[in-house]
Formats: structure tokens, C-alpha cells, sequence
């Protein structure tokens, strides 16, 4: 597996309502290079800036992030074509009127050939179940199928390292259970925030972030457990039983 190293990384952005920088990730250093990494925390807690500093869309306001020992500014080029990005929305980056289109987008850089390429696109959307939708517009899928849609393109220029911004969020179920069976066939190092913990615990190693920080490192159960603790405490800081 690709390693993706971490080292002392800060991210602060200036707001217009405070003097000071909002700090949304700081001191952050990690070192994975498990199989499936799992990042699970609150909403605006640091999930989606972590993740997004693995393939350079934040760089960080101090120390470093690599991927295989290239730093995701320095060397952003050679990084973003060895790590794939599946963002919640996938409206945001899909950007072609059709799935196909979509998917023959991506590949236009590594597959020069027009028919080779359209093959390799249809391979991609049949592995998800997709080539009956690679004609249709965009608009007329659901939110489901366009996620799915977005993978393909991801997927079909084969990166090394996959990371995926809550990806079942606009997921049914049906679809929801390929994409966890997509996820486990896959050779690619995988790095997921979501809050679905059952794909949670699919992972080999999971992150809880807190207010910009990694608040725990370890096992999936005892992430998920730490996780579903700090959660109660939080509904009910007092400590007192729920009715």
C-alpha cells in the first residue's frame, strides 16, 4: 500500500467575523498505509479538510502531507494522479451532459485511442452496474446513481489511493451495499470519512477527529465505541441515564 504521512500539519483560514485564524486541523501527524482507513467525527469537526489534504485541494498552513514521500504541494501533479478524490456531491465534479462522457473524460489523458478509451469507459461503468445509465443525462439520475456514476470516473484511471468524502450519504440501500462491495474488491488503498458506522467498521484502522484533531487512532470497534461514547457525552454532559 501507498504510505500517506502526516507531519505536524496545521490548517488555520482567515474569517471575516474573528481577528483570528479558525484553526481546522492542528497537529495533526500519521503515518497510514493500511489496506481501508475509516475518518468518522462531527460535522465540521476536520473529516473533509483531512482528506482533502491527501491529494493538494487544501495545502496546509504548516508541516507537510505525502503520498509515497511526494508532497501534495510541491508535487501536487504527480500526486493527483496517484490519488482519486469521490467528493459527497457528486454534481461537483461531474461535469459532461452523460455518465459515458463523464468516464471518457477522465481517461482522455492516459488512453489516447477513441475506441480504446470508450471500451475502457464501459468496462468502468459495468463494474457498478452502470452501462444501462452511461447514456442518460446526469440530471435524470438519482442521487445514488450519480455517486456512482462519479466513482466510475474515478476508478477507471486506476489511481493507487482512493479517497471518498462520505459516499453513501445520498446512497439507498441496494446501492449503498455495492458500494460496500465495490469497496472491499478494490486493490486501491482506500482513506473514507463517513458517518455510516457499519462502513466503518468495514476499515482496518479508524480515525476519530475532534474539533481538528485526531481524538483517536486504532482498531474500528474501539473507534466506533470511543466514537458513539463521546457522543452520549456530549447529548447529556452531566452524565445522567437517557429516559
Amino acid at each position: 500500500m501507498p504510505a500517506v504521512a502526516f507531519d505536524q500539519v496545521r490548517v488555520a483560514v482567515e474569517t471575516e467575523d474573528s481577528p483570528q485564524p479558525k484553526v481546522l486541523l492542528d497537529a495533526v501527524s500519521l503515518r497510514l498505509d493500511e489496506a481501508r482507513v475509516g475518518v468518522i467525527g462531527a460535522n465540521g469537526s476536520g473529516k473533509s479538510t483531512l482528506l482533502r489534504l491527501v491529494n493538494g485541494l487544501i495545502q496546509p498552513t504548516s508541516g507537510t502531507v505525502t503520498v509515497d514521500g511526494d508532497d501534495t504541494v510541491r508535487a501536487v501533479r504527480k500526486v493527483r494522479r496517484n490519488v482519486g478524490f469521490v467528493f459527497t456531491d457528486p454534481l461537483s465534479q461531474l461535469v459532461m451532459p452523460t455518465g459515458r462522457e463523464d468516464v471518457e473524460l477522465s481517461l482522455r489523458r492516459s488512453v489516447r485511442n477513441g475506441t480504446e478509451r470508450r471500451s475502457k469507459a464501459e468496462s468502468a461503468l459495468a463494474r457498478l452496474g452502470l452501462l444501462h445509465l452511461a447514456d442518460q443525462s446526469i440530471y435524470e439520475l438519482s442521487g445514488g446513481e450519480r455517486q456512482l456514476m462519479a466513482l466510475a470516473a474515478v476508478l477507471a484511471v486506476e489511481p493507487k489511493v482512493l479517497v471518498l468524502d462520505e459516499p453513501s450519504t445520498l446512497l439507498d440501500l441496494r446501492n449503498r451495499e455495492l458500494l460496500r462491495r465495490t469497496l472491499a474488491d478494490l486493490d486501491q488503498q482506500i482513506i473514507m470519512s463517513t458517518h455510516d458506522l457499519d462502513l466503518a467498521l468495514d476499515m482496518d484502522r479508524v480515525l476519530v477527529v475532534q474539533e481538528g484533531q485526531v481524538a483517536f487512532d486504532g482498531a474500528p470497534t474501539e473507534a466506533v465505541a470511543a466514537y458513539r461514547h463521546w457522543c452520549m457525552q456530549a447529548l447529556d454532559p452531566a452524565g445522567r441515564d437517557a429516559p
